[in-house]
């Protein structure tokens, strides 16, 4: 019997399982006679891609699962539990009779460093550990290798047209002329106006890894996956340390908090790390083509503004962002503002060798002069709130929260803060 091959895709999404369709049958098959056992070909999110040959020692979890094309909660806890969402080589599923399940090796399919599925591969009942396959598999790693690269190109963001599309969004974005014009013009875009720009970014994760090839897949497919079934959810592109997606404008943010979701989990999953903040940073809304270059900075400046000043949270207006909009719009290098040029904010680092005063007058600023929202922030004493209010403006000679030095000290702190924003 040949292997089934199961397209997850429906005409709703957007992309397809193409050509490659018979070499994934013909490599599963090719590999569960070298090993004389069955197979099971799924993506990340356990639906059944492709499966072997019936085999006579198929237990009730391979059977059930072959019917129902997708792998059931309670086996798909048990097979987590051992950690195939991070691992990189081959893992061991000890059998579980409550589950009806004999053991299993789980090889993670991976290319470049990217995650695209796992393939199962069943110990025979009379098997009573799985040394025999673990020492099969290294026979077979070439055909694991093109099975892996057949399926990065099927079922993830890496075809040539979709690559295509996306440089051309992103030439668009940076302001290229011929490019605008030309996206103005796909179906998904035209007549859909007013639009918003967005940037999601890893706050911990920008800077990506060692291989950029592998990182921008990784975000492209993440945004991909995680915009899928989001109508106001035009486009999305990646790149090396950041996703863009082009949103029809709204005045909710009901779909933009379901990207992000959406998104961790797919980067989590994709990536094999924890992903513990992604960040939304959002563009005023625009209605002429010409102005996706100054959409996207303006989503940009939002992420990294997000980035380095938490208490703006996730999702982020790019309206919100105060005087970081102003710094973003001075330019300057990799090092701009690295130094504010305030004699006060010196005197402050020269002296605050304990972290005890500027977090507090950052604060105080921040909150409006609320002395009691700082300390309960800070887990202190109003009094204490008091008492470096009071050394501050010993060592400044001046009163911190009156006027110019006031704006001259809030200004500096947040200069200090843009200083380390994500480089994307």
């Amino acid at each position: 019997m040949s292997p089934r091959v199961r397209s997850r895709y429906g005409p709703s999404r957007q992309y397809c399982w193409p050509m490659q369709q018979q070499d994934v049958e013909q490599l599963v098959e090719r590999v569960a006679q070298k090993l004389g056992r069955g197979l099971s070909l799924e993506d990340l999110d356990g639906l059944l891609l492709a499966y072997s040959s019936n085999q006579s020692h198929a237990d009730r979890v391979r059977v059930n699962f072959l019917l129902s094309k997708r792998v059931p909660v309670d086996v798909s806890a048990w097979q987590l539990s051992h950690g195939i969402s991070t691992a990189v080589r081959p893992v061991v599923i000890p059998a579980n009779p409550e589950l009806g399940m004999l053991g299993r090796v789980c090889v993670p399919l991976m290319v470049r460093g990217f995650r695209v599925g796992y393939l199962w591969v069943q110990q025979d009942s009379e098997d009573e550990n799985p040394t025999a396959i673990l020492t099969q598999l290294p026979e077979v790693n070439h055909e694991i290798e093109l099975l892996s690269g057949l399926l990065l190109d099927s079922n993830t963001a890496e075809s040539e047209f979709r690559r295509g599309r996306e440089r051309e969004f992103l030439a668009a974005c940076s302001g290229e002329a011929n490019a605008v014009a030309a996206v103005a013009g796909w179906k998904e875009i035209q007549g859909k106006g007013p639009w918003q720009m967005v940037t999601v970014l890893d706050a911990d994760g920008w800077a990506g890894g060692s291989d950029p090839i592998a990182s921008t897949l990784i975000h492209r497919s993440a945004a991909l996956q995680a915009t899928i079934g989001v109508d106001v959810a035009l486009f999305s592109a990646g790149t090396e340390t950041h996703s863009v997606v082009l949103f029809k404008e709204s005045t909710g943010r009901a779909s933009h908090a379901q990207v992000l979701v959406h998104y961790q989990l797919e980067l989590a999953k994709r990536s094999g790390r924890p992903v513990h903040r992604i960040i939304l940073g959002i563009s005023e809304g625009f209605a002429r083509p010409r102005d996706f270059a100054e959409a996207y900075r303006q989503s940009k400046v939002a992420a990294q503004a997000a980035a380095v000043d938490q208490q703006l949270g996730e999702l982020v207006d790019c309206r919100t962002t105060g005087i970081y909009q102003l710094l973003a719009s001075a330019g300057g290098g990799a090092g701009a503002w690295a130094d504010s040029g305030s004699v006060y904010i010196r005197i402050l680092e020269d002296h605050d060798r304990n972290g005890e005063l500027i977090p507090v007058l950052e604060l105080v600023y921040d909150n409006d002069g609320a002395v009691q929202d700082v300390a309960d922030k800070l887990h202190l004493h109003r009094s204490s709130v008091y008492n470096r209010l009071g050394r501050i403006r010993a060592l400044l000679g001046v009163d911190p929260l009156k006027g110019m030095p006031r704006l001259e000290l809030h200004a500096a702190l947040k200069m200090r803060r843009w200083a380390g924003r994500p480089r994307i």
